[in-house]
Parts: structure tokens; sequence; C-alpha cells
């Protein structure tokens, strides 16, 4: 009996500690993204399932309208992680020393070029007939950069037609109310134009011949003095995509959701498009479009590009090395953690 006591009173203190472990409080993160977009929806599946608290991260999250403002927050430390399109990224690194360290979706299709229905039939018929012509677009945004891209592919230069600088919201209304008859849009807010105004994409990034990726990424001081975090952070991002592409009618639903918090009401073959047509890439398909060992990397070249658009807009006064902002230090870092792997490619 003496001897069983002591056995007895370590395992007491053994099964007291346990909670105690459990109870480790959560890490703060701070994460930057723009609310009811395609590629901010693993932020919102992730925080519904918990799978943050299951890396010991705790998101506060902070949402804006386009990219430029997001970007333009970095310098206050107002976030650490986040999402972005492309243009933005590039301009984060040249402003800020933002890192790019993933691809959140290929959205080539999901930025374009849209008319009202009789102006799209008389552009199909004579794509020359748009010089003259007033289009509305965010900005230094992909959805500039679509629009650039399809203008180039009809050979006008953007000097032949007129660029009209607004948000998104605005160029919706002002499509819809037949205050104006092209816009620059990224989905979904194509699509929410298509439904309600009948208006017609004429030139997506896509059929322009442009790649346009969407970019995860870290503020630089944050990244290098939490390099694990990161790495966990995009752990929970890929986890998401796994689930969804793997559940997609749950999936569907959470967007249904997430959408409506922004305001975003659109149809369900719209938001079956918005898988259809924009890949995303797993952990092992990030890792190879980040791949060096021959050259360049798939994303050097993606963002490449857009840097040498970014410049001749006069956002940028040079173009920078991809391999400066571009990092794929962060996804090997998930790549070689056995338990951050697995969970980054968990369906459940």
């Amino acid at each position: 009996m003496k001897t069983l006591k002591p056995a007895l009173a370590a395992l007491a203190a053994t099964l007291l500690a346990l909670p105690l472990a459990r109870a480790q409080p959560l890490e703060e993160i701070k994460v930057s993204y723009q609310p009811a977009l395609y590629w901010a929806l693993p932020f919102f599946v992730a925080t519904e399932k918990n799978w943050w608290a299951d890396l010991g991260l705790k998101p506060v999250f902070s949402t804006f309208p386009a990219g430029v403002p997001q970007i333009a927050a970095v310098a206050s430390k107002s976030w650490d992680v986040g999402g972005t399109g492309s243009v933005p990224a590039v301009l984060g690194h040249v402003r800020f020393g933002i890192k790019t360290i993933g691809l959140s979706n290929d959205e080539s299709a999901g930025n374009a070029l849209l008319a009202r229905k009789e102006v799209a039939d008389r552009i199909a018929r004579d794509p020359g007939s748009i010089k003259g012509q007033t289009i509305l677009l965010t900005s230094n945004s992909t959805g500039d950069y679509a629009v650039q891209s399809c203008l180039k592919k009809w050979g006008i230069a953007k000097s032949d037609v007129v660029i009209k600088n607004m948000g998104q919201a605005e160029i919706v209304s002002a499509v819809s109310s037949n205050n104006a008859d092209l816009a620059g849009l990224w989905a979904p807010n194509i699509y929410t134009l298509e439904e309600k105004a009948g208006a017609r994409v004429i030139c997506s990034g896509k059929d322009g011949g442009a790649i346009v990726p969407g970019a995860l990424i870290a503020r630089g001081e944050y990244a290098e003095q939490n390099p694990q975090n990161v790495a966990k952070f995009l752990a929970v991002y890929l986890r998401a995509w796994s689930w969804m592409n793997a559940n997609r009618p749950a999936a569907i639903e959470m967007m249904r959701k997430f959408y409506a918090q922004g305001g975003v009401s659109i149809s369900d073959a719209s938001m079956k498009k918005e898988f259809d047509t924009r890949p995303t890439f797993d952990l092992a398909q990030q890792l190879a479009r980040m791949d060096r060992s021959r050259g360049n990397s798939d994303m050097d070249s993606w963002f490449s590009q857009i840097a040498v658009f970014m410049r001749g807009t006069g956002a940028i006064q040079s173009v920078p090395l991809a391999s400066d902002f571009v990092t794929d230090s962060f996804m090997k870092r998930v790549q070689a953690d056995p338990k951050l792997r697995e969970f980054a490619n968990n369906t459940k």
C-alpha cells in the first residue's frame, strides 16, 4: 500500500496537468483580406471549423475594399499576414517590403472587362469600336491588369480609351443605372453585374493571355521574427482549400454565408463558376509553382509580368526581381513539419 500511494499521487498530478497543457494561450495573428471574395473564403471556413486554434493561433481580422488601402495599412503594422491581388502584392514589396509567400488561386478568368449588352455586341463585332470609350476600373488592381491585357490583345493602346478610377461597388452601381457602358471588375462583382444588369464579359484576363495569380502575403518584419506562425497560417489556409475541394456542396453553403456577410448575393450557378474557373493549389502544387531548380519559377514569371505592367502604369519606377519578394521558405516549413504537412493536406 505504501508503494501504491506515491504512484497514485504521481498519476493525479499528471491528470491535473493535462488540462493546463491543453489550455496554453493562443498566439494572436493579425490577418488581412478583402471580404466576399473567393480566395478569402478559406479564412471564413477555417474560423467556422476552429482550425486556427488547432495550431495555437488566434486570428484577428481586418478587411479592406481593395488591395491599395490594404497595402497602405501595413505601414502601421495593423496586420501580419493575409491575402491580396498580385498587383498590390508587388506594390507592397516595393513600398513596404511585403513578402509573397504563396498563391491563393489562379484568378485569370475572375478579372475581366464587361460591357452592357448592346455595347458588348458591338465590340464583339469590332473590337476597335472601343476606342474613345470610357472604362471604369479600380486602378493598380488585378482588374486593371486584366483590362490592359485585353486592350493589348486587340492592338489598342491605353491612350485610345478613357480610364476612370472608381471602387468596385461604385462601378457596379454606375453600370447598373446605365451611367456607364464598360467596366473592369473582379469576381464576384462580375457575376453581380451579369445577373442584375445583364452585362457581359467581353474579355477576361485569361482571354487576354494574362496569368493573374492571387497572392498570400506577410509583413516582412513579422515573417522574419515569426516564421513558424507564418507556416501555421499557410497550413490553415491550405487545409481550408483541401476540405472545400473535397466537400464542394458544403463549401458552397459556406460561400453563401460568407458572401452575404459582405453584402454580396449571387446565384448558385455563379458560386459554382467560382470553383470551376479559378484553380487553387495544394501544398505540392504550391511548391511546384515556386520551384527554382531550373531557373525562374512559375511564380517568378507571373509576378515579373505583373511588375512590368505596373511600371507601365507608373505605379512603380522599376521592375523588382521576383526572387527578392516571392519566397518559398514558409511553404517549405509546412512541407518539412509532419504535423503541418498532414494538417495542410487534411480533407476532413
